[in-house]
């Protein structure tokens, strides 16, 4: 689109009569957007999450490549959090440090890492964030446990802090077995207005405090009034542990009326009393009439992840009881299956044409692109690793990466 401007000075009037003398017009024109299909991989199953950023012109289908001349590589492309037309990681690209990174991608397809706001130490969970809009956000920092920082999206600065050490210790004080206190460290969510973020007491405070180490029965989660930075209430989810985990999965979303769905992983790294719960759209506390237990359908199992459409939840069971360390099968093992669960039956169906996968960790099970809904598969031979488009209770192969490591995460940005 073009703008016209008509040049000052150019229409004379003189004895009565109009006349015109020079006059021309100026176009000016206005920047177009060029759209993006960002994909990334992550090349090894380190810590450090090593892999690849590549920008393509179109919704990429058939088999592609990942680390083509011009992708990035970098470090901590475990996954990510997109917000609208910004791609968020909690880890850095060039040194995996946590904090909050925003990628920038250019018309041209080039894509370089931004702005990073850096955690004041390495406590896991620092970096963890939600955004309310272009100009506010919030994060947590290791380095103030009872604190959550806010920070401006756009400008990619902190901007000052809420104290809520009255709020955390509203139970607890004075108990030894209590090691480690935090809020926010884990999850961190937005709904009508308020600010939901969970209250850690852990019994442990090393290296993984905070994460599975649960003193409590149940998950403690505050509700704060964003205009005001007020603390209203403290609600709880009984009989569970961990809610969400630490990567850029965070594990809840918004169905399409508002309701939010939250993944608890239970009591230990392998599950036990781990849940799906519900706050409705218009009301802040739990739906005690409404969860779903992941004892009463695999034992042993867990929820890692879950995706909310129009009354449905997209979500991974596994078929076996989940067991850990080096010969474990609960991250690299296709023991995971995808389901639909209607939400108001609880029917759960399981989703045809899609193999067993292995666990999508700080990928998204399932995202939305230009109206299709697309689940990411990656199986442990690595001949199945790209996304599936869903239709129904059935999915078929969209695109298959074959270079460039597991396919973690797909989103659409319109760039200058």
């Amino acid at each position: 689109m073009r703008r016209f401007i008509l040049n000052a000075g150019c229409i004379a009037l003189s004895l009565g009569l109009l006349f015109t003398a020079g006059c021309k017009k100026e176009t000016v024109p206005q920047q177009s957007s060029t759209t993006k299909y960002v994909l990334i991989t992550m090349s090894e199953n380190t810590l450090t999450k090593p892999g690849f950023a590549t920008a393509f012109d179109a919704l990429p289908t058939g088999d592609i490549s990942n680390n083509a001349a011009g992708a990035l590589q970098g470090m901590g492309f475990g996954g990510w959090r997109p917000y609208g037309n910004w791609l968020f990681k909690m880890f850095s690209t060039p040194q995996n440090a946590l904090g909050i990174e925003r990628l920038d991608v250019n018309s041209s397809g080039q894509i370089n890492p931004g702005s990073f706001i850096a955690a004041g130490n390495a406590t896991n969970g620092s970096g963890n964030f939600v955004i309310v809009n272009n100009q506010k956000g919030f994060y947590w920092d290791g380095s103030a446990p009872l604190k959550i920082q806010t920070f401006n999206p756009e400008l990619m600065q902190r901007t000052g802090e809420l104290d809520l050490e009255t709020v955390v210790n509203e139970r607890g004080v004075g108990d030894t077995a209590i090691k480690f206190r935090s809020i926010g460290q884990k999850f961190l969510a937005v709904k009508n207005g308020k600010l939901f973020a969970n209250i850690t007491y852990a019994k442990t405070d090393g290296a993984q405090k905070g994460f599975f180490d649960d003193y409590y029965p149940d998950v403690y989660i505050a509700v704060i009034d964003i205009a005001s930075g007020t603390h209203e209430q403290t609600i709880k989810i009984e009989a569970t542990g961990s809610i969400a985990y630490i990567n850029d999965n965070n594990m809840y979303d918004f169905d399409s009326n508002g309701d939010l769905y939250i993944v608890t992983q239970g009591r230990s790294a392998t599950g036990g009393q781990s849940k799906i719960v519900r706050i409705k759209a218009n009301e802040n506390v739990i739906d005690d009439s409404w969860s779903l237990n992941m004892d009463q359908i695999t034992p042993g199992g867990k929820f890692v992840s879950v995706f909310a459409k129009d009354g449905k939840l997209i979500t991974l069971i596994p078929n076996a009881a989940l067991t850990g360390g080096p010969t474990g099968n609960i991250n690299f093992e296709d023991v995971w299956e995808f389901y639909s669960i209607d939400i108001a039956s609880g029917t759960r169906t399981p989703i045809s044409g899609v193999p067993l996968v292995t666990n999508p960790g700080a990928a998204f099970c399932a995202i939305e692109i230009d109206d299709k809904v697309l689940l990411r598969v990656n199986t442990k031979d690595g001949t199945k690793n790209g996304y599936y488009e869903l239709n129904g209770t059935a999915a078929t192969p969209l695109f298959n990466v074959t270079s460039g490591g597991s396919v973690q995460g797909l989103h659409k940005v319109s760039v200058q």
